[in-house]
């Protein structure tokens, strides 16, 4: 099986990190295992790297690997592109920003293939992400203008010029509020599903390949780098692409798990989903799921095993964990400089369901993911999280806060109107009882019998009838009557009086009143 620069790319990268000449020899002898071949590609990257600089781009891959000096510099023409400036060097390209001149000058990228690297493998590489960026069209990715071939052969290809700084960082310079990032990483999500729905699976992204410039000073972000693309509808190239067996194809820190796995597992969209995932745990918390450092030390077996069967903390545990060692850090009694802001639980449901070990229980596309964080933004239940009602009243209350306060001001206001009006009604028909109960009594002292009569059926008619007041003029009524002769009409009040009271409540009346009541009765 033919050597991929897919796989020579991670273990390059990740060999670049690490600073220590020993843990270095280490990590090689455990990635690269008992393949001399590729181990001896690895040194002669790093060897060219060290002599010439950093790289930015992807390592060559090929059966012949003598690293040739570059032969284009500033000032010189490749094809109809006038060189202005070196701006990106890789293991098996070159990037320059150029001019073009016909039929229109503007400013350019220019990627071409070192001399010395253009073997088969490379170039097949190289013309697959250039067809990639050729099937897509949105402004945060960036576009390809042209392609071609240099004097001696080499292919290159032109593409849109982005001055920008990773998302990471311009997120970090800008000191961006948490909504403002959530906004920005939206517009990533809708040029990852771009791809996607182009048939590209970018397999590789991380800040540095998600830039931001600006226009007109609004921010702008731009997809770059699909130097590692997956079609999964159609070939990028007409030549053969090899993945070297248990290779792993993408950076460590940003990997999803299948990517990990050497059993063949095929990825699909979901792994740039995860990518994505990762990514806004960065935004929010400032460090990846998995500390680098970590990663850096670990074996190669081990990077997979962490990658695969770890769980990392959530976003608002992560930054508790950080603001901890802050303050211990800064001693006791010091004042640190002020955490981030703290992740919602919403937020954390949404990262994790992103960054999931099984891709099932993952966003199945970035669509998917962009619109839980729009739910998010609008205060809406997010699909992330279980849902429970009070968890939905709680969202529909946060939702329309300003109904809901208009609302409970007005119901307010009526409470208190009718507390106003029963009020003044209770007032006025105590005043009206008042009235009747020294009416009858008036009645009674002035022996107008008909009158009281008239005056204790009022009484039994008004909301007060059980008041100890009626009973008593009931009372004197019933013996008023009784003393002149009118039995009759003196046990149909009695009977009145006992068909309203019971004997506990007629105990409440004054003695002289309930003995009097007792002897009629």
């Amino acid at each position: 099986m033919a050597t991929s620069e897919i796989s020579l790319d991670s273990i390059f990268s990740e060999a670049l990190e690490i600073e220590s000449p020993q843990q270095r020899e280490a990590y090689l002898d455990q990635a690269c295992r008992n393949d001399d071949k590729l181990r001896q590609q690895v040194q002669r990257l790093l060897d060219a790297h060290f002599r010439v600089g950093n790289f930015l781009g992807g390592p060559a891959v090929g059966d012949t690997m003598d690293v040739a000096p570059i032969v284009e510099r500033p000032g010189m023409t490749v094809g109809r592109y006038k060189l202005l400036q070196q701006i990106g060097e890789g293991g098996f390209g070159v990037v320059f920003m150029a001019e073009q001149q016909a039929p229109v000058t503007r400013k350019v990228a220019l990627k071409v293939i070192k001399p010395g690297m253009d073997t088969s493998e490379v170039i097949a590489r190289f013309e697959a992400e250039r067809q990639a960026l050729a099937l897509m069209d949105h402004p945060h990715i960036a576009a390809i203008y042209d392609g071609g071939a240099t004097e001696s052969g080499r292919p290159y290809f032109v593409m849109e010029l982005v001055h920008g700084i990773p998302i990471t960082e311009y997120c970090e310079q800008g000191e961006l509020a948490p909504r403002e990032r959530l906004e920005l990483f939206q517009t990533v999500c809708q040029a990852v599903q771009h791809a996607h729905q182009k048939g590209i699976i970018h397999r590789d992204l991380k800040p540095s390949n998600i830039l931001v410039t600006l226009h007109d000073g609004e921010p702008v972000v731009k997809v770059i780098d699909f130097g590692i693309a997956k079609a999964t509808n159609q070939r990028l190239t007409e030549r053969t692409l090899f993945t070297r067996f248990g290779g792993m194809v993408g950076t460590p820190l940003y990997m999803s798990p299948e990517q990990a796995e050497l059993s063949g597992l095929d990825v699909d969209i979901r792994t740039d989903v995860y990518a994505l995932g990762v990514l806004l745990y960065e935004l929010l918390t400032g460090t990846t799921p998995f500390e680098k450092d970590r990663l850096q030390k670990a074996a190669f077996d081990e990077v997979r095993r962490i990658i695969r069967e770890e769980d990392p903390p959530r976003p608002s545990v992560r930054l508790s964990t950080l603001a901890s060692q802050s303050r211990g850090l800064k001693g006791p009694g010091k004042q640190s400089k002020p955490s981030r802001p703290n992740v919602s639980s919403d937020l954390d449901w949404i990262v994790m369901k992103a960054i999931e070990k099984d891709r099932k229980r993952r966003y199945a596309t970035s669509r998917e993911f962009e619109m839980d964080l729009q739910r998010y933004l609008e205060e809406k239940p997010i699909v992330a999280r279980p849902p429970s009602m009070l968890y939905s009243l709680n969202k529909f209350a946060r939702r329309h806060r300003v109904r809901i306060a208009v609302g409970c001001l007005v119901a307010s206001l009526l409470v208190i109107c009718g507390l106003w009006l029963n009020t003044i009604y209770t007032a006025r028909t105590d005043a009206q009882f008042a009235q009747r109960v020294a009416e009858l009594r008036e009645k009674l002292a002035a022996g107008d019998l008909p009158g009281a009569e008239q005056a204790f059926e009022a009484l039994g008619r008004s909301p007060h009838s059980h008041n100890p007041a009626v009973a008593a003029g009931g009372i004197q009524l019933a013996t008023t009557l009784a003393n002149s002769g009118q039995l009759e009409k003196s046990h149909a009040v009695i009977d009145r009086v006992r068909s309203e009271w019971t004997i506990n409540q007629l105990k409440t009346l004054p003695d002289s009143d309930t003995k009097q009541l007792y002897s009629m009765l």
